[in-house]
């Protein structure tokens, strides 16, 4: 397991103090909006479901444990967040196409259609938030927070393991 570096001494203490800041409010602001979007569907819809809809839709029908660990969570965690989605006909369980003893978890119509209602307000909303930023300044900005997030989650992973 790899120990963190001695940031003490570190040449860009000052700047990696106002980082570690910003996302510190970022995060506090994001939970505090839930980036949940603008109009009726603002804020109908929280993170958990939103990002194991946007699997589903972006990779297709899959069991719970390609689920986890694409998400990186424990299938525990995704059994139960998956419940309600299934509940609510946002999310349905089928039969794997190779093994008929495997359920495999799908998108159903239902819920593809929630989630573009979502998407397109959490869209509305980053056009609001950025309305003042160049096409340059908004394509910089998501390349380093997926960059950022990327880093995140290989630190996360090698110091904890999947987490929930």
């Amino acid at each position: 397991m790899p120990t963190p570096p001695d940031m003490t001494t570190h040449p860009d203490t000052a700047l990696l103090d106002a980082l570690q800041h910003q996302v510190a409010v970022f995060a506090r602001r994001a939970e505090q909006s839930r980036l949940g979007g603008v109009g009726q569907a603002r804020n109908s819809m929280d993170r958990a479901a939103y990002l194991l809809l946007n699997r589903l839709d972006q990779e297709g029908p899959m069991g719970v444990k390609a689920l986890a660990a694409g998400m990186g969570i424990d299938s525990s965690t995704v059994t139960r967040q998956v419940a309600p989605l299934v509940d609510s006909g946002l999310v349905s369980r089928a039969t794997h196409p190779e093994d008929g003893r495997a359920v495999v978890l799908e998108l159903s119509e239902r819920g593809h259609t929630r989630l573009e209602e979502v998407r397109a307000s959490r869209r509305a909303l980053m056009a609001l938030v950025t309305e003042d930023w160049s096409e340059g300044e908004r394509d910089a900005f998501c390349a380093l927070l997926t960059r950022f997030n990327a880093s995140l989650a290989t630190l996360t992973s090698s110091l904890t393991g999947p987490t929930s």
